[in-house]
């Protein structure tokens, strides 16, 4: 059976692998910089996404994951209640 420290090492593992990858994601975009790169980003306060993008079409595909990840949030959440 799982115990609650077994849930939080395993959370701890996910947060750490994901600094690391963004960190690297950081870097890797530093060498390959370009005239021509794009960026856009998303930030989820709660269920409701907040898209931003260099240019529409990026800003269009980060509202569209934001909408994504929000419609699963929320079945989620119904499946909990």
């Amino acid at each position: 059976m799982r115990t609650s420290q077994d849930f939080l090492r395993a959370g701890a593992a996910v947060t750490f692998i994901g600094f690391i990858i963004l960190l690297l994601g950081i870097v890797l975009t530093i060498f390959q910089r370009s005239a021509s790169s794009q960026m856009g980003g998303l930030i989820m306060i709660g269920p409701i996404p907040v898209a931003f993008g260099s240019s529409p079409e990026i800003t269009t595909n980060m509202l569209g994951l934001g909408l994504i990840v929000s419609i699963l949030y929320l079945f989620l959440w119904k499946m909990k209640h």
